[in-house]
Order: structure tokens, then C-alpha cells, then sequence
């Protein structure tokens, strides 16, 4: 199984290259928790989805760590990586986004896999539940079996401004019927709340809604349709050429309208940590050097 990891995006809220910074004593970063993890659960290939630009630091740092430990792989996300007949627009500098990223891993990864994102914590359950899918996941009546583990909103907010979610619609059966992505919710004192397009209005949103983290398990399949999704959205870029985004959740949500795949949720209670700001750093050290202290995590990850 193949773990690809979304990190070719530099973080623009947060001031830098929040994927490298170190987030422990030992100098640790979140991503090498991530491994970590999913070494544990069974994983045994890494792809770094990152700028080519950045390919120097990501080897010198986490590479170097894990390389030791599991099969790594480097891919890149170019903007001018593209379907046939189309370019980059002119003033184009924001990379196509999240399902444009695993569009250009469609030659590397053959088998299974998992995608989560660089800078986020995701804990060993999440990990668990993804290898427990993938191991034995393929078709099932022609449909391609993919899944998410689903977030409960209150375990995923900062206390330092508003992040991006996807809002799942899951049936009664734990099956996703769609995602809404949020990019602005706020924490308040006993729910949460995102702004409405209107841009003016807030709406509350409870603390369990089930949410998506970008933390997906899926088959070869999918890189089946999506190059036809990716020149679709291409088509009509509207009057937003230059900062349109291709998001993943979108992408999997057509497949699955269009009855190429069902989607299986997992939630879990694990608590997300991340650095959306430069604030939120002292509280993921803290939290990472609680898991520590109790045993959950060796003090030097790789030794």
C-alpha cells in the first residue's frame, strides 16, 4: 500500500513552508508522525507530491529519516502539467489544487493508496482504518470501492481564525452522498459556523458534523476518469482563471454521481492537530509532546 502525501503547497496563512518545521524536541516534523503511523499500520511506500523546487530540502530532511524505514518516492506538481491541448493561463501563478495533484501521480502509483496532506495530524486510528480498507479493496457490481475517514468538526478548529473543511453528507449505511467544501468555519463557544456565500451570513454548523480532512483511500480507478474531470473543469474556468482550484473531494464526487465508485466513511475521535497559523505551533508541540510523554510515540521517531 502507498501512502501519497500532499505537499507541494507552501502556506500562505501561515508564512512559509509549514510542512518543515520542526514540531518536537528531536526535531521531528507532523509529517513524519504521519509516516510513522502509517508504517505502523502497514504502509510501505511514500510519494511526496511536492514543487520540484523544494525536492533538495524534503530529501535532506524527512526523506532522509524515513527512507531507511520505507520505499520513497518524489513526484512533482507542475502547473503546466496538463491535459492536451490546454496551457496555463496568463498570470497564472496558484497551483491547480488538490485533485490536480494526485492527477499528476497517475504514472507512479499502480497500487492502493491513501492521500493526506502534509501539515496535519491525523492520529494511528486514521491510519489503521485506511489499511484495514485498503488491503482488500477493489470493485465491487463494477463500482470501485474508495473511502475517507471522516472527522468530527470540533476535533479539527484552531482557536486562531478560520479553516477549510469539507462538509459531509453521509447515509445511514456510512456511505458518502456528497461534500461541501467550507472554506472559511470559524470555532465558537458551542458550535461552529462557516460563511454563507452571500459572504455576509454565518452559519452554524454542530460540533460532530462529519468532516473531511483530505484524508482519502483509494483504488487505481480513479485516475481512470479524471483526467476527463480535470479537462472539464479546465473548460470552464469562467471568470476565475488565475485562482480556480481542481479539488480532490469535488473530483471523487463526480466519479461517485456518475456511479464509478462508492465511497465508504470511517469517522473517527481522533483530534487533528495542525498549523493553518503561526500561532497554532505552540499548541501542536504541546499536544505531540503530551502523546510523548505517555508512551504513544517514541521520544526519536526514526532511531
Amino acid at each position: 500500500m502507498t501512502l501519497v502525501i500532499l505537499a507541494a503547497g507552501m502556506g500562505s496563512r501561515y508564512g512559509g513552508l509549514k510542512q518543515l518545521d520542526p514540531m518536537t524536541d528531536s526535531g521531528e516534523f507532523i509529517i513524519d508522525f504521519s509516516i510513522y503511523d502509517a508504517i505502523e499500520a502497514g504502509f510501505d511506500h511514500v510519494v511526496f507530491i511536492i514543487k520540484e523546487e523544494n525536492l533538495q530540502i524534503f530529501r535532506e530532511t524527512v526523506g532522509n529519516r524515513v527512507e531507511k524505514k520505507v520505499k520513497v518516492t518524489y513526484a512533482f506538481q507542475k502547473s503546466d502539467a496538463l491535459p492536451a491541448g490546454f496551457s496555463v493561463p496568463e498570470g497564472r501563478v496558484k497551483p491547480w489544487g488538490t485533485g490536480h495533484a494526485i492527477y499528476c501521480v497517475r504514472d507512479i502509483v499502480t497500487d492502493n493508496f491513501a492521500v493526506i496532506n502534509a501539515d496535519d495530524f491525523y492520529g494511528r486510528d486514521t491510519f489503521m482504518q485506511l489499511a484495514k480498507h485498503l488491503r482488500d479493496a477493489g470493485t465491487v457490481n463494477q463500482k470501485a470501492q474508495h473511502c475517507m475517514v471522516g472527522f468530527r468538526l470540533g476535533n479539527t478548529l484552531t482557536e486562531n481564525g478560520t479553516v477549510s473543511r469539507g462538509h459531509c453528507q453521509v447515509d445511514s449505511n456510512g456511505m458518502l452522498l456528497g461534500v461541501t467544501e467550507r472554506t472559511k468555519i470559524k470555532k465558537l463557544e458551542t458550535c461552529a459556523a462557516y460563511l454563507a456565500d452571500d459572504g455576509e451570513h454565518w452559519v452554524d454548523l454542530p460540533f460532530d458534523t462529519i468532516v473531511s480532512m483530505n484524508c482519502w483511500g483509494f483504488t487505481p480507478d480513479i485516475f481512470r476518469h479524471l483526467e476527463q474531470e480535470f479537462t472539464n473543469f479546465l473548460q470552464n474556468l469562467g471568470d476565475n482563471p488565475l485562482k480556480a482550484e481542481f479539488y480532490l473531494p469535488a473530483a471523487v464526487d463526480l466519479q461517485r454521481q456518475a456511479g464509478y465508485c462508492d465511497v465508504h466513511v470511517y469517522p473517527t475521535q481522533s483530534v487533528w492537530q495542525g498549523v493553518t497559523y503561526p500561532e497554532d505551533k505552540a499548541f501542536v508541540k504541546a499536544a505531540l509532546r503530551a502523546m510523548i510523554e505517555a508512551g504513544e510515540y517514541p521520544s526519536h521517531l526514526w532511531d
